[in-house]
């Protein structure tokens, strides 16, 4: 059994609002492998990745996975940015989409929402792993 995990770099999310992109980038990937070791490939050259949640999955196929992703957000074309280098699961995900989510899943479970929730960095890893899985 493998684990499916959203991973942040502080440092690729300082660069990526620079360049115009959004502060709000994750990694989405699965591995067999324990995830802690895989976060330190230093995708963008960011050396500070940290697995922000994980999830145990059955076996998956991470291409397969990343391209139905692909199809839902907007994941960062790693042929159009060189830092890159071919690293692909890099995720541009709007707030808004996460907020709307979260409203969504508050109504369904008929709880009352007093104010519009602010999406954390654990509400964007919840909402990509759920999709991912869909």
């Amino acid at each position: 059994m493998g684990t499916i995990y959203v991973a942040r770099s502080a440092t690729f999310s300082e660069w990526a609002s620079d360049v115009g992109l959004s502060k709000n980038v994750f990694k989405l990937g699965y591995t067999d492998e324990p995830p802690e070791e895989v976060v330190k490939a230093n995708w963008g050259g960011a050396e500070d990745w940290t697995i922000v949640k994980k999830k145990a999955a059955d076996s998956l196929d991470e291409a397969e996975m990343i391209a139905k992703m692909a199809r839902r957000e907007k994941m960062i074309d790693p042929n159009y940015y060189p830092r890159l280098r071919g690293t692909t699961g890099i995720f541009k995900v709007p707030p808004e989409k996460v907020e709307n989510s979260i409203l969504v899943a508050k109504s369904m479970a008929n709880e009352t929402i007093s104010k519009l929730p602010k999406a954390k960095p654990a509400d964007f890893a919840d909402y990509l792993i759920q999709n991912a899985l869909k």
